[in-house]
């Protein structure tokens, strides 16, 4: 890892990522009022082609005042792929100093992260943290070394371009991406690096949401690709942990100690054995 990236300090804590289309300053200055731990103002998905010129500008004036208005916010502008047509003109136009990073979608390889950090570096931009998207078959397949590169500091798996490149179709249970969903959270476990979860696309359904975010977090995932602000508290329930859950990891962890100084390997708790794979759990757990 470069000097220059370790000299950019402890990264926020990514529960809930909230977008919103650039071309709407309207929507992205509701952005804060949720309590996303983080904001993406979107240039790709969210624009349509006629409307990204004036979405850039839009992007960099808004993401500027997010920045200063919320310093505890985390504020992302998404760019479209490298490659692209817009690419460029994004990270030219689009990105202003304040951000707290650049969301780059579609990644498949080290080699274009290579290229990604040199085209913000020629627009005095590489300085800025990179949000991976892992949401294609090859990003898919090559995830461990796109988030294993030195410059990812988080990532997200996006399940909706992920099936449709795959050609394959969504269903309500989720089935057909939870390969791939579960093969990025290994990568990025491997790489030390922060995942987000798929988008809930039926914004309107808070069992569903609560649903998918349990299983995203039961295999790993740190946090929830949000779209709309209904989503936001829901995300930060689920990517934190219950009074329960810390009660309960506190109680194991005294039985633990307690086996511990009497040499024991393990123990029973509330029917469960517990040895050191499950006190690390209740560890880890009590440090989030």
């Amino acid at each position: 890892m470069t000097e220059e990236h370790l000299k950019k300090g402890a990264l926020p804590r990514l529960r809930s990522l909230l977008f919103a289309p650039a071309s709407r300053p309207d929507m992205c200055a509701k952005l804060p009022r949720s309590g996303p731990d983080g904001v993406v103002l979107d240039l790709e998905d969210a624009v349509a082609s006629t409307a990204k010129a004036e979405a850039r500008v839009q992007a960099r004036a808004m993401g500027a005042e997010l920045q200063r208005q919320n310093p505890d916010l985390a504020v992302f502008v998404r760019v479209n792929p490298l490659g692209s047509e817009w690419f460029a003109s994004d990270v030219a136009e689009g990105l202003a100093e304040e951000l707290s990073g650049v969301v780059v979608p579609k990644l498949e390889t080290a080699a274009q992260i290579e290229l990604v950090h040199e085209a913000l570096a020629q627009a005095g931009c590489g300085h800025f943290r990179l949000l991976a998207g892992v949401e294609t078959a090859t990003g898919v397949a090559q995830a461990a070394d796109v988030l294993g590169h030195p410059r990812i500091d988080w990532a997200y798996f996006g399940a909706e371009d992920f099936i449709t490149d795959m050609g394959g179709v969504r269903t309500g249970n989720g089935l057909e991406v939870l390969y791939a969903r579960s093969q990025v959270a290994l990568a990025a476990r491997l790489a030390g690096v922060p995942v987000l979860d798929q988008v809930v696309t039926a914004f309107g359904d808070d069992e569903r949401f609560l649903a998918d975010a349990a299983v995203g977090r039961s295999i790993g995932y740190s946090g929830k690709l949000c779209i709309h602000p209904s989503q936001v508290p829901l995300a930060n329930q689920s990517f934190s942990p219950s009074t329960e859950e810390r009660e309960r990891a506190r109680a194991l962890l005294a039985v633990w100690d307690a086996a511990q100084a009497r040499g024991e390997a393990s123990v029973a708790f509330e029917g469960q054995m517990v040895d050191e794979p499950l006190a690390r759990r209740a560890r880890a757990l009590l440090d989030e």
